[in-house]
């Protein structure tokens, strides 16, 4: 009997930022470039800091760090991490 395994990875942005109006339309910008859509957005507020949760699926690891590194000169941004989730199914 022959196993078959499929990979499949979701690429997860973390965005620390001040809560300023324009940091959601300037993070996001970065995808639209690009002509991608996040498969999950979660942004929230607490006091001054905005922290926005961003994830991607299938997507090039040197691409995201690349829009990290982007994200990560906007003014209002205070950290960006990157991270991959790799999931294996056996078929």
């Amino acid at each position: 009997m022959s196993v078959q395994e499929s990979e499949s990875s979701t690429i997860c942005f973390s965005v620390t930022a001040h809560a300023g109006p324009g940091v959601l339309p300037r993070v996001l910008e970065y995808f639209a470039k690009r002509g991608l859509v996040p498969d999950c957005f979660d942004a929230r507020r607490m006091g001054g800091e905005l922290t926005v949760d961003i994830q991607v699926r299938d997507m090039d690891m040197e691409l995201a760090r690349y829009i990290g590194r982007c994200m990560n000169q906007i003014f209002e941004v205070d950290r960006v991490l990157v991270s991959e989730k790799r999931y294996v199914d056996v078929a």
